[in-house]
């Protein structure tokens, strides 16, 4: 896709992304044109403290780009299965890669685990999913980013308020505008963190006197253990993820993120480690994930899990950074399923979804991806007609339900 060219107004500090916008305005402002809007968010930048010095050197970057816009529009949530996803994502050279830096930067990971209580498989997983430790951090102006998707209508709150945290880490000496650089979102740093997040828990811990989640390791450890034990509430000395074996005669209803359950209630049902081993018969709450059903994989996924979900509200990723850090701690891979485990095609799940919105039930928007609210639904509907309630969509349910089962 190619970028709209935008027509610098030196003089003014601002742009017009189109005449056809800037004439028309977004619905969202008032009608206001981007350069009204953009004097706006000054002006509420400094009421809310940014200098007028870090205001000025941010301006030439504060430009409205429609390729952007464009960007957040169309994207797609994960649509894999959870194998295929996590196949690639948590391949081994990347678990590789965490246990080299964890050794490379053991001072710094010690130090995270002993302030925070985080883990440093922990760290190093999200570290390699969300820039392959630093090496894919994106190529866009960050500022560009943000205040085009400030002035869109789809999240204009939320990146209004992320543009003002950017130009707070500019006027705190963290980085300059022109080192903002990061993915098409506004994301910063080798873990990838919004403007808001990167302000309120990125740290100095190479001792240099900024945080730079860009360049510097230790600062990319501290900030990132800070961030999930401060804002995702981590739990030290806790478990987040192991892999389990389920029975044939499991009550699936019960596995499920919402049901959390003692360990010895688990064993009782039959439930073991992955390699046969009994779970300890403790109290230990714990939940059931099935990522693709009874006939998938199968994890116990205790309270912090939450912190992955935060992170990401995707299951399929979430799931993928939690077992990929089990992996970098020494976890052996996962055990794949006897047999192809059956997939509704894209339409399908659409068809699914528009005949669970006839039934009464919301789950969003009809896209063919498999949400959380649609797989609660499913989960409703398995129920009813005596299925396994293991919340993954099949061709008998969906054929149960009155779809074509056929459709490609």
């Amino acid at each position: 896709m190619s970028m709209i060219r935008v027509v610098s107004l030196a003089l003014l500090g601002i742009v017009f992304a189109s005449p056809a916008l800037a004439q028309s305005g977004a619905a969202c402002h008032g009608g206001k044109s981007f350069p009204l809007f953009l004097a706006q968010l000054k002006q509420d930048a400094a009421t809310a403290g940014v200098s007028q010095r870090a205001i000025a050197e941010a301006s030439p970057y504060l430009v409205y780009d429609q390729s952007i816009v464009n960007r957040d529009r169309g994207q797609r949530v994960f649509g894999q299965i959870f194998t295929e996803f996590a196949g690639r994502m948590a391949a081994n050279y990347r678990m590789e890669q965490g246990r080299a830096k964890i050794r490379t930067y053991s001072q710094a990971f010690a130090r995270a685990e002993k302030q925070y209580g985080v883990p440093p498989e922990v760290i190093a997983a999200f570290w390699g999913l969300e820039s392959d430790f630093g090496a894919n951090m994106g190529k866009l102006p960050t500022l560009r980013s943000l205040v085009s998707l400030a002035y869109d209508c789809r999240r204009a709150d939320r990146f209004h308020d992320e543009t003002i945290a950017a130009l707070k880490i500019i006027d705190r000496g963290d980085l300059t505008p022109g080192e903002m650089i990061g993915s098409w979102a506004g994301e910063l740093g080798q873990t990838q963190f919004l403007p808001s997040h990167y302000f309120n828990y990125a740290i100095d811990y190479d001792g240099d006197g900024r945080r730079d989640m860009l360049r510097s390791a230790p600062d990319v450890i501290g900030s990132t253990a800070n961030y999930i034990a401060t804002a995702l509430k981590w739990r030290r000395g806790e478990p987040w993820l192991q892999e389990i074996r389920v029975p044939p005669n499991l009550p699936w209803d019960q596995a499920d993120l919402t049901i959390k359950l003692p360990r010895s209630q688990w064993a009782k049902w039959g439930v073991t480690y992955a390699d046969g081993r009994p779970l300890p018969n403790d109290d230990i709450p714990a939940s059931v994930l099935l990522p693709m059903g009874h006939n998938g994989p199968a994890f116990l996924a205790y309270a912090n899990f939450a912190a992955y979900t935060e992170w990401n509200n995707s299951l399929i990723y979430s799931t993928t950074a939690a077992y990929l850090a089990t992996r970098i701690g020494g976890a052996g891979p996962m055990h794949r399923p006897s047999g192809p485990v059956a997939q509704l095609s894209f339409n399908q799940i659409k068809e699914l979804q528009r005949l669970l919105v006839r039934a009464g039930f919301d789950v969003g928007k009809i896209d063919g991806v498999l949400g959380q609210q649609s797989r609660i639904a499913v989960k409703t509907m398995q129920k009813k007609y005596g299925l396994p309630a293991d919340s993954w969509p099949t061709a008998e349910l969906l054929a149960r339900m009155g779809g074509a089962t056929a459709l490609q």
